[in-house]
């Protein structure tokens, strides 16, 4: 039984951090981008939490993806007076997304998808070597 409670928590760290690289995705598809209309706010960066979650049938603490929050930190504001998304005193709104940080974000969640990977790996490992051993 110990085997199947490590898949399951391992399964669910590996859903969690899919769903945050689809975040960090969005994120950095839309870190240029403007607003739609003059003096609009543009794109807004998403941060994605985390939940703990009580596994009832096999009674582990699995990982949830959480709520996907806004940051409202401040855009970044660039003068421009040609751009069409330019407000009446020619300055653009920028989204708050930082690639740099972004991408270190999503080095973070692949490394950590590639542990969970790792572990479902070295159960499965052991679950064969356990089935040998039961067969000899």
């Amino acid at each position: 039984m110990d085997f199947v409670k490590s898949l399951t928590v391992a399964a669910s760290g590996l859903r969690a951090q899919i769903g945050r690289m689809r975040i960090i995705s969005e994120n950095l598809a839309n870190a240029d981008s403007v607003a739609s209309t003059p003096g609009g706010d543009p794109y807004r960066r998403r941060i994605v939490t985390f939940s703990s979650e009580l596994d009832h049938s096999l009674g582990v603490n699995v990982v949830k993806l959480g709520r996907v929050e806004t940051d409202n930190s401040d855009f970044l504001v660039k003068h421009e007076p040609g751009n069409p998304a330019a407000d009446a005193n020619g300055d653009v709104k920028y989204p708050n997304v930082n690639t740099l940080v972004e991408m270190t974000d999503l080095r973070d969640a692949q490394r950590s998808y590639e542990a969970n990977l790792n572990v479902i790996s070295s159960t499965r490992k052991m679950l064969q070597k356990t089935i040998d051993i039961l067969k000899s």
